[in-house]
């Protein structure tokens, strides 16, 4: 069996723990797997069988960068339950490689899996990362809900409000220091749900850019609260549903449109395209073209022996 790609993770975070990237595991991709505990793999072994059960255990495996137990090496490695995170981290790193090539460095990227505690986390980090990228693509697409995203909301609708020079950096600091100016759009599909409902309508409402993509899930009836049964089950009950301003109910049983519709098809994805990225590239390449980003510059240093109390504004 040949070892065909090793997922990347983040080591320092337990849920998105990579085995074989740890420190002292020498194992690349193209290496041979030549036995599991001891146990030779032929053709007629299923490597899966050997690891049954073996989940946060330590596993001896050898490898060898030929088909040959001659010259193999073997590593104690301590297993994981599951590989979804991994699996999503690279499914988030893949995109937003796509768009730093797309756009030529000047877009960030953050995909925001839930409005929960993962979604916030990411977002934030997402913030942090990108305050100097002209423009940001935040996907909304897979969104599967949590709490409704207001302080989500609040970080994007932040603005800078003054700018700050300080001896030593190569540019001002700003207050918030968190806070993107540039334009935004968010990607939205059908699996955009619940919490992920009411993030890209806030979005919109809020005038941060245009939604791309396909129509959301539709659900925003929620439950909270409910009586814990002797059995251990629960009795799930409605008990709260949204309206507007005007006192229409909304995105209940009808989701929240796109400005621009974007199918996901999957003849393009298994190609490794990504129809939705490509059409929020363009938009805000457009955009920046249209309306170019200006930074600001340090002024000169004041003349402070000529200030008087009327000039000071």
């Amino acid at each position: 069996y040949v070892i065909k790609k090793i997922y990347a993770g983040e080591n320092w975070n337990e849920s998105r723990r990579s085995p074989l990237t740890e420190n002292g595991i020498d194992v690349k991709a193209g290496d041979y797997l030549i036995s599991i505990n001891g146990k030779n793999l032929t053709t007629d072994d299923n490597p899966y069988e050997l690891l049954e059960n073996w989940g946060n255990r330590h596993v001896e495996l050898t490898v060898n960068s030929s088909p040959s137990a001659s010259g193999a090496k073997t590593h104690t490695v301590k297993t994981i339950t599951s590989e979804h995170e991994l699996r999503y981290l690279d499914w988030v790193n893949e995109r937003r490689a796509l768009v730093n090539k797309l756009s030529g460095g000047k877009i960030g990227y953050i995909h925001v899996p839930n409005t929960a505690v993962e979604g916030n986390r990411e977002l934030f980090r997402g913030m942090y990362s990108y305050n100097d990228k002209d423009a940001l693509i935040i996907d909304d697409r897979y969104n599967g809900g949590g709490f409704i995203p207001d302080r989500m909301i609040d970080l994007l609708n932040r603005r800078t409000l003054v700018y700050w020079h300080r001896n030593g950096l190569p540019q001002p600091m700003k207050t918030p220091g968190i806070a993107h100016d540039g334009p935004k759009v968010m990607l939205i599909n059908g699996y955009s749900s619940s919490g992920g409902d009411a993030f890209p309508y806030f979005f919109k409402k809020t005038g941060e850019g245009k939604l791309i993509g396909t129509r959301t899930w539709g659900g925003l009836v929620g439950i909270s609260g409910n009586a814990g049964l002797v059995d251990g089950g629960y009795i799930s009950v409605p008990i709260f549903g949204i309206y507007d301003n005007s006192g229409e109910w909304i995105i209940e049983g009808i989701g929240v449109y796109p400005d621009i519709e974007v199918v996901d098809r999957p003849e393009a994805l298994a190609k490794g395209n990504d129809p939705g990225i490509e059409k929020a590239v363009e938009v805000l390449l457009n955009e920046l073209k249209e309306n170019p980003r200006k930074p600001v510059s340090v002024p000169a240093p004041p003349d402070r022996s000529k200030w008087i109390e009327t000039e000071i504004k």
